[in-house]
């Protein structure tokens, strides 16, 4: 696998290199903490796994509960400036792929015009993409958007900290994910999350090359191979300085 993620980064720029140093670094973090916050007095595997998951239920409820009720007066804000600025819904539902592979229905804050929102979610967001409203751009800028999936959360759908959740057939280097790697379906047997480990590593947005496309996945597969609370508490820590605080989305 790093032989192959190799082969993309000497590819090309500066950039993609640093891609790579930091994807080596996280999984060198990432198998530290694993180690360190792991359950020692447990050592059956399946029944260590068993109580991380119910550990991160814990979190995802209590997480998106408290988060729902300290966020209400900036969730009804929103909701009464997406009315006000443009015609349809506040929410934006679309299909998207859950645990094992089975559809759900995510919610975000309508941020696109109505004539121009595209259910399928084949065709990507893009940078000043016109179909964005202009508080839309304000929401995806800050993530504010991303919000109303804390319901989804609480429902069980999603959980706080995953790999972001797709559309069916989503395209990855201008062919279907599934097609572009076949471990593409391992990223699914574990709940989705509102953010994970590639997004705050950068692996955001558009996926039209092989190295966009090839980093997103290879963190999702780190991160199920080492998700513990520990990693989890990390990613959102991040998530929230960077994402929140400093407007990575577009």
């Amino acid at each position: 696998m790093a032989n192959k993620t190799g082969t993309y980064a000497a590819e090309n720029s500066h950039r993609q290199v640093v891609a790579l140093a930091e994807y080596v670094e996280w999984r060198r973090k990432l198998r530290r903490k694993s180690i360190v916050f792991s359950t020692p007095l447990i050592e059956d595997q399946t029944t260590r796994q068993k109580l991380e998951d119910f550990l991160k239920r814990t979190l995802d409820i209590a997480g998106a509960s408290v988060g729902l009720v300290l966020l209400f007066p900036l969730l009804a804000a929103i909701a009464v400036a997406i009315k006000l600025t443009s015609p349809g819904p506040v929410f934006f539902r679309q299909q998207r792929i859950g645990l094992n592979g089975t559809l759900f229905t995510i919610l975000k804050f309508r941020t696109m015009h109505m004539h121009m929102c595209d259910t399928s979610g084949v065709l990507q967001t893009v940078t000043d993409d016109p179909r964005v409203t202009r508080i839309g751009r304000f929401l995806r800028k800050s993530n504010f958007d991303e919000l109303p999936q804390l319901i989804n959360v609480l429902i069980g759908e999603m959980s706080l900290v995953g790999p972001r959740p797709h559309v069916p057939r989503m395209l990855a280097a201008g062919v279907p994910y599934e097609e572009f790697d076949r471990r593409y379906m391992d990223r699914h047997v574990v709940r989705p999350g509102i953010t994970g480990l590639a997004q705050v590593n950068g692996c955001r947005g558009e996926t039209n090359t092989e190295l966009s496309a090839r980093m997103r996945l290879e963190y999702d597969l780190i991160y199920i191979q080492a998700r513990s609370i520990a990693v989890d508490i990390t990613v959102l820590y991040q998530t929230i300085i960077r994402e929140f605080f400093r407007g990575n989305g577009y």
